[in-house]
Order: C-alpha cells, then sequence, then structure tokens
C-alpha cells in the first residue's frame, strides 16, 4: 500500500517561493522602461555643436562622424530609406510631448559652429573629469548655446567609459557636452558590439562596420545615442527613469539597450541591412548614400522601443 509522508509548512513555502521567484525575476529582467518628463529644458529648433578631436584620428575616421552629423537633417533619395534624418525625427518628437500645447513639432537643426583638434594629448591620456572640463571650456569658449562634443582616440582611456555605458553626456556648470571615445582598443567587447564579439551575455553574429572601421562606426552609434540624451535631458531634469544607481539615469536610446532592428534578442541585433558589396551591416541611409547603424530609440508617443527596420 503506497504512502505519502506529511510536508511540513516551511518546506512548503519554500517550495512554493523556488517556482514563484524565477518567474518574478524574469518579469523584471523584462519590464519596460517608461520615462517620464520632468519638467526640465530640453534642446528644440537648434543644436550647435563644438567638436573638440582629442587625440590622433585618421582621416576616415572623422569622415564618417562628420558624415554622419551631415546627415540628421539630410532627406536623400526615396530609393534611400530609412534614413538617418527620420531617426532624428524621432527624437525631435520629445519636443511635442515636452510642449502639448505645440500642433507642429519643429526640425532641430544641427550645424558644427566649430572644430579643434588636439593631436598632441595636451592633458595626457588618462581622461579625468577635470580634464573634460578643461576640454569643455576650450571647446566652447564658454559659449553656453553650444554643445562640446569631445572625441577621443583609441589611445585615450576615458573617465567611467567601457563600465556601463559607452558615452558620457552632462553639464559643467551651465554648459552641456557630451563625451564618446573610441573603443576599439580599450574596450571592444562591451562598446564595440555588434561589430565586435560581446564580452557578455549570448553571443550572436557579429557584423562587419557600415564604414569600414570598427572603431568609428561604435562611436556613431555611442555619439548617437550622446546627442538623443542631450536633446531630450540635457541637465537631468527632463526625459529619464531613475537608474539602479542614482547618478546613472535611463534615457531615450539607454531605455533600449542593444537593440538595433525589430525583433531583437540579447546577442542578436534584430532586423538589419547588409551591404552586397562591402558586407557592412547597417540600418540607415545617410548623406550621400552613406550608411549607418543607429540606435533604437524609446518612442514617447508609444512608450516602447523604435527602430528604422
Amino acid at each position: 500500500m503506497a504512502s505519502s509522508l506529511p510536508i511540513s509548512r516551511p518546506l512548503a513555502l519554500a517550495f512554493i517561493l523556488l517556482l514563484v521567484l524565477p518567474l518574478a525575476l524574469e518579469a523584471k529582467l523584462h519590464a519596460k522602461p517608461v520615462l517620464t518628463y520632468h519638467r526640465g529644458p530640453i534642446i528644440t529648433g537648434r543644436l550647435n555643436l563644438s567638436l573638440l578631436w582629442y587625440g590622433q584620428f585618421g582621416r576616415s575616421q572623422k569622415n564618417a562622424i562628420r558624415t554622419f552629423i551631415k546627415s540628421l537633417n539630410y532627406n536623400g533619395r526615396a530609393n534611400f530609406q530609412p534614413q538617418v534624418s527620420t531617426w532624428w525625427e524621432m527624437v525631435g518628437s520629445y519636443q511635442s510631448m515636452a510642449m502639448k500645447h505645440s500642433r507642429k513639432t519643429p526640425r532641430i537643426q544641427v550645424n558644427v559652429v566649430k572644430q579643434i583638434t588636439d593631436d598632441s594629448f595636451s592633458l595626457g591620456k588618462v581622461m579625468s573629469k577635470d580634464f573634460i572640463k578643461t576640454l569643455v571650456q576650450k571647446a566652447t569658449a564658454g559659449n553656453r548655446n553650444t554643445v562640446a562634443v569631445i572625441f577621443t582616440s583609441r589611445q585615450v582611456t576615458a573617465s567611467d567609459l567601457c563600465s556601463g555605458q559607452c558615452f558620457e553626456h552632462g553639464v559643467i556648470g551651465k554648459q552641456p557636452y557630451i563625451l564618446v571615445g573610441n573603443p576599439e582598443t580599450e574596450c571592444p567587447g562591451t562598446c564595440a558590439w555588434p561589430f565586435h564579439r560581446s564580452d557578455y551575455g549570448l553571443q550572436g553574429v557579429t557584423l562587419q562596420p557600415p564604414n569600414g572601421n570598427i572603431g568609428a562606426d561604435a562611436m556613431v552609434i555611442h555619439f548617437a545615442s550622446g546627442l538623443a540624451s542631450t536633446v531630450t535631458n540635457p541637465f537631468k531634469t527632463g526625459f529619464y527613469q531613475p537608474g539602479r544607481r542614482s547618478d546613472v539615469l535611463i534615457e531615450a536610446t539607454t531605455a533600449c539597450p542593444g537593440i538595433f532592428g525589430s525583433g531583437a534578442l540579447p546577442g542578436y541585433t534584430g532586423k538589419v541591412r547588409v551591404d552586397p558589396i562591402t558586407g557592412g551591416g547597417f540600418n540607415a541611409h545617410g548623406y550621400k548614400g552613406r550608411k549607418f547603424m543607429l540606435p533604437a530609440i524609446w518612442n514617447p508617443k508609444t512608450s516602447s522601443c523604435w527602430t528604422l527596420l
């Protein structure tokens, strides 16, 4: 005759927790971020950039980044779809959410008003917070209507990059800035995916960079993220969701990490295209047919991640 042993109440409770906890952790892992507007100023209408190239950059690297900037307001031919400018319009759509009385969302016009090159590493090859302050002042000369963009070459170790986020944006005094480093030497497995094998998570297929340079094409991705965050949350009082750390906010593109196309999964970019001639992976056409890979962005109207493809 079969018999059953009585199960104690603590043992039964432990068994239930073993069943429930994995489900709760999975739900937390896949929780969708919700960016809220904290009623602070965002950038509208016109965005002036002052570029500072710190370190030694090749001509092709600079050209790729400069062409991306030109592409933000460039409308190409109908057969070159999707376009970088469409991605930029999504960034601009945050204006209508901040100014709900506005009937039409103005296009944000991007202009490079100044460029400086410091190829002698005048402040050394380790970029600290104090050095960033000096370079921001050098780039803008105190012009508060200009956003300083500091690009550091592969020989430079940039403070806090490669640990968490692959770009930095913030404010020094009242001066917004963006810092983007070349991750090709320092941390390609963290900040050069999908053009380099990732150091974390599932290992998916890596792609060839669309402009033939891992460093430059990775920098375009993170520069685009920095631009989106600077426009929508320049003073940390715009659109964001608090992160796990008090000093790290979830913003327009960091709300959608590792997503470049529809159907994205950990280790898989989602739907993108491959240039049949160069083999480069891309999801956006730019100025004079140049191709770029751009990150997904959180759509404030649908409260979901949006991609070009």
